[in-house]
């Protein structure tokens, strides 16, 4: 039963209908719409063509001293660098293997080249948050609002003590 309710979901979730929210952003992966919200940019950060436009870009892994030093990379950082994902020519775009570029509202068609799975699962309504109705439109957040995608895996959580017993047990009629 749960199958078939996810295999459900999963089919609905590609039928390209549009969310009835005013706060999002439509874009379009293989002609459909997915209906997300607007990046988690820090303030005064975008457009990046503001400080990029006039910057030669510069490939060499590296540790950033004047600016983005609170960027730090742990995201596969033996083998990425910044223009890996980010675009060398616009930066107000992101880049996917082939260099076709995207938009950072579109940012999960970056992620789920390497993250099939979990794009699979995002779309299906799985992974991630997913708001709207069972048959019907919905929205999704971006990857992004939930992991940094320069340190993406969540800090670890300490674990709370064990709950306790109640030293008395209520009755059906008690708890109404």
């Amino acid at each position: 039963m749960i199958f078939l309710l996810c295999l459900c979901g999963a089919l609905l979730a590609t039928n390209g209908v549009r969310s009835p929210s005013a706060a999002t952003t439509e874009t379009a992966v293989a002609g459909e719409h997915i209906e997300v919200p607007p990046p988690p940019f820090s303030d005064g950060i975008f457009p990046c063509s503001n400080c990029h436009a006039s910057m030669k870009p510069n490939r060499t892994r590296r540790q950033l001293t004047f600016m983005h030093t609170d960027i730090v990379l742990k995201h596969d950082e033996a083998h990425r660098w910044c223009l890996d994902c980010h675009d060398a020519d616009n930066r107000d775009f992101l880049h996917l293997a082939s260099g076709e570029r995207v938009s950072f509202d579109e940012s999960y068609r970056l992620c789920g080249q390497c993250h099939g799975e979990k794009y699979r699962d995002w779309r299906a309504g799985v992974h991630g948050r997913r708001v709207g109705y069972w048959n019907g439109p919905k929205g999704y957040l971006l990857c992004v609002n939930c992991h940094n995608p320069h340190q993406p895996r969540f800090k670890a959580l300490a674990p709370k003590p064990a709950p306790h017993r109640p030293t008395r047990q209520m009755t059906l009629n008690e708890g109404h």
